[in-house]
């Protein structure tokens, strides 16, 4: 992406906080229309990177310009181009959709003849008729979270952030979300996108940042990431918890095996072919194990985070778009 062609450009972006180092060198760029994801484990930098973008904190080295504004120098400007949808939801739960809407305009200081048009326009394209007119406290977490986003689109921004605003949600509150990054993006709005679900900076970014301790480990799209594992993954599914727990005492001298408890299922990265799967089977039946199923499979993004950070994430939950 050329600098011409970016609406939000970070340039070696460092904080510091004491001893702690929580960005150092961040560098990225975003374009119109475009998400990038930016991944890491808890307190690997993401929200510090964010708050460093949206002037909510200092700068210690590096740079950052938004829509052509110096973070640093002109923070006045770059709040003038930006939206921001936080960890947790910002509206007030006693208003309407439509009150917190109006609330915002005043704030971003829409003018009074454009406020009235650009909220029906926000309600209507985001398809929050149904609920616009009941107080907040009354909405499912998809549809607060789809009015935190809307929110921070009242003022039209050419630039979005978006911290992690999925956590918490249920599988179709999360979808909801998704639909409305989608038209975010195809509308021309450069997003930045943290999230700590693989599936959906998978399905969402253009482009991907994985930072760690607060540095980048690696950056590229979904699928560049995904082939730099070069390894297949044998996925093994276990009936009972004790089965689980040999399955997990014999692989764990594999590198770069992981397990999920929930799921009872055991991934053991696959570096010699058919013949290494069959050897591991084998002795997981040799040893009592019963097999519910397995597969050897191409790894995902999430194997790819686990192999770039040496951290789990959380347990990916089953969400159909």
């Amino acid at each position: 992406m050329s600098r011409m062609n970016s609406v939000i450009e970070a340039a070696g972006l460092t904080k510091r906080f004491g001893d702690v180092v929580a960005a150092d060198g961040v560098t990225f760029s975003i374009g119109r229309g475009q998400v990038l994801g930016l991944l890491g484990p808890n307190g690997a930098g993401k929200t510090t990177a964010v708050k460093m973008l949206t002037t909510l904190l200092s700068i210690d080295s590096g740079s950052a310009r938004i829509a052509g504004f110096d973070v640093a120098r002109d923070p006045e400007s770059v709040r003038q181009v930006i939206g921001l949808a936080g960890q947790a939801a910002a509206v007030d739960e006693k208003l309407t959709a439509r009150e917190n809407l109006e609330l915002f305009a005043r704030l971003y200081k829409l003018p009074r003849n454009r406020r009235r048009s650009r909220i029906n326009e926000l309600i209507d394209r985001f398809d929050m008729g149904s609920f616009a007119d009941r107080p907040a406290a009354t909405y499912s977490g998809g549809q607060r979270r789809r009015l935190d986003i809307v929110a921070a689109l009242v003022a039209e921004p050419l630039a979005l952030f978006l911290d992690e605003p999925t956590t918490g949600l249920d599988p179709r509150g999360r979808a909801e979300v998704w639909d409305s990054v989608r038209a975010l993006a195809a509308a021309g709005t450069a997003i930045l996108l943290t999230t700590q679900y693989l599936d959906e900076a998978d399905r969402l970014a253009d482009h991907i940042v994985v930072i760690d301790q607060g540095r980048t480990v690696a950056t590229g799209t979904p699928v560049e990431l995904k082939a730099e594992v070069g390894r297949d993954i044998l996925e093994i599914h276990v009936p009972t918890d004790g089965d689980f727990a040999r399955a997990r005492e014999l692989t764990a001298a594999v590198p770069g095996a992981s397990v999920n408890a929930d799921r009872r299922q055991v991934d053991v990265p696959i570096t010699e072919g058919a013949e290494q799967s069959l050897r591991l089977l084998r002795t997981l039946e040799e040893s009592g194990v019963r097999i519910d199923d397995f597969q050897l499979r191409q790894p995902t993004l999430d194997d790819t985070f686990l192999a770039l950070t040496g951290s789990p994430t959380k347990p990916l939950e089953e969400v159909q778009p």
